[in-house]
């Protein structure tokens, strides 16, 4: 496999995939969160510096075949902006026209396609359409962490065509070594902090991290299935009576493999899922019937903060309640602190999973913690131990 620190880029012209599947304002088109264009500037600007030109695939949005709204076109002018050159808008992604431009393309110039859900071969990963998007390129750089969990013709099948031209970017590179950092450190202790809404989404990461934490909280709407299954009344809060059985096992096998599972002992409670509701503070097993858990409460999360900061590795996927309800955010902004904090004292702190990153962006931790991941799904994938498409098509 080649490397993008030590491969020769002169005069060549790099087939960059990358995630530039970023929120626009429904009525403007404006670009709402730039994160993930920000994350590809390394990968690119090395290209560049080091003599290559660079033509930039990505998706937008779901369309059904050509859609204005999610057209690519809306991104130029703020990409130019953040590479400070003015970068080439090509209005298909395959076809004589696209290849017009990309052939003529000269050292240090950039051309975005356009979006590549326009057509439906890419989903369904379609080989002759992977190797019309090859005819644009002398290397094949993967640098799009988001969607490294599909095989689509732009991740996956594409690579065929570079045989000995193909490597990953800056970005995917470093979210791979994360979270084999998390995985496979022999640091310790490691915590891992779960949450979000269900269990039934988390089951298998669990299940594989119970062979490999020291420490695993367990907080947000998920919780209050645990604390069912021990036999707490959790009122009218959000449950899975489904995995009640799948909770009690969790618990135990935590058990016989010396894992410390921390769940919330107490929560705010509300008797509407609204921030204006009424609240109270309560101990999380005897919640009263019409009301509902919206977070952790004071004691749990000094509980955690606690096993954090004196964490070595720390994974973090889920928030602690509704965040984004100002009234239900305190938990999820005590454990982001005490993330930071461990960071701050030596730790290495990945945090990962959509409404994570949305909770340390919001509370403007993100360049507090180790790293951030730009890729929910293939992150959590990644985490259960699936092969990642994307990935195994540059490994093999």
């Amino acid at each position: 496999m080649a490397s993008i620190e030590s491969y020769d880029f002169q005069n060549k012209k790099a087939l960059v995939r990358v995630d530039f599947n970023v929120p626009l304002d429904k009525e403007t088109f404006e670009i709402t969160d730039d994160t993930r264009m920000r994350a590809a500037l390394p990968t690119i600007n090395h290209i560049l510096n080091n003599g290559g030109a660079v033509v930039l695939m990505s998706h937008l949005g779901r369309p059904n075949g050509p859609e204005e709204k999610f057209s690519l076109k809306h991104i130029v002018a703020h990409l130019s902006t953040l590479l400070n050159k003015e970068v080439k808008f090509v209005n298909d992604c395959i076809g004589a026209e696209a290849e017009a431009v990309t052939s003529n393309l000269k050292a240090g110039e950039v051309a975005l396609l356009e979006n590549l859900r326009f057509y439906k071969h890419e989903t369904t990963g379609t080989e002759s359409f992977a190797k019309q998007l090859a005819a644009h390129g002398d290397v094949y750089v993967n640098d799009a962490f988001g969607t490294a969990h599909r095989a689509h013709a732009s991740t996956a099948i594409i690579a065929k065509f570079f045989p000995n031209d193909k490597m990953f970017g800056f970005l995917l590179e470093g979210e791979i070594k994360s979270v084999e950092k998390v995985l496979n450190s022999t640091e310790k202790p490691l915590t891992a902090i779960v949450g979000g809404a269900k269990v039934s989404s988390k089951i298998t990461i669990i299940e594989r991290l119970l062979d490999k934490v020291d420490n695993l909280i367990i907080g947000g709407g998920m919780a209050y299935t645990f604390v069912k299954a021990q036999g707490g009344e959790v009122g009218n809060s959000l449950i899975e009576d489904d995995y009640l059985e799948t909770a009690r096992n969790i618990i135990a096998e935590a058990k016989n493999k010396g894992v410390n599972i921390c769940i919330p002992t107490d929560t705010i409670i509300a008797d509407a899922f609204d921030n204006n509701a009424n609240t109270q503070d309560v101990a999380i097993d005897a919640i009263p019937a019409g009301w509902m858990g919206l977070d952790i409460s004071k004691n749990s999360m000094e509980e955690f903060a606690k096993v954090i900061e004196a964490s070595k590795l720390i994974l973090w996927n889920g928030p602690m309640g509704v965040f984004e309800m100002e009234n239900f955010q305190a938990g999820t902004v005590a454990v982001a602190n005490a993330i930071v904090k461990a960071t701050e004292n030596g730790a290495f702190s990945l945090v990962g999973g959509g409404d994570s990153v949305a909770a340390v962006n919001k509370f403007n931790l993100a360049d507090k913690v180790s790293y951030v991941s730009t890729g929910g799904g293939a992150m959590l994938e990644y985490l259960e131990g699936k092969v990642l498409p994307g990935i195994a098509a540059i490994n093999n």
